[in-house]
């Protein structure tokens, strides 16, 4: 799915689009912020050094809307912060429903 696909089909029910704008930008500004991976334990990081937020945030996003709104919130990630963001964010998920299995 490319920018266009994302800009008009939704993964997610309508009723969800302000609780998951609201967790797209938290994401975006916890990459920005912190990143969502650690090179050494710091508090907010679990002992995989991965953002405890962020992997709080993914648990939601795939009760949600599934797999289909985890990749969306990865594209979404990437546009706002960065690819190599996105790839932190990529890492900092796995193991949430059948990401990165």
């Amino acid at each position: 799915m490319n920018w266009f696909q994302d800009l008009f089909f939704k993964p997610y029910p309508s009723s969800a689009h302000a609780e998951v704008t609201r967790l797209l930008d938290e994401l975006v500004d916890i990459g920005k912020r912190d990143d969502f991976l650690a090179e050494r334990f710091t508090p907010g990081f679990n002992l995989q050094l991965r953002h405890i937020r962020a992997r709080e945030i993914g648990e939601r996003l795939h009760a949600i809307g599934g797999r289909a709104l985890m990749e969306y919130a990865y594209r979404h990630v990437a546009r706002k912060a960065g690819r190599v963001l996105a790839d932190h964010l990529e890492y900092a998920w796995a193991e949430i429903g059948d990401w990165l299995r």
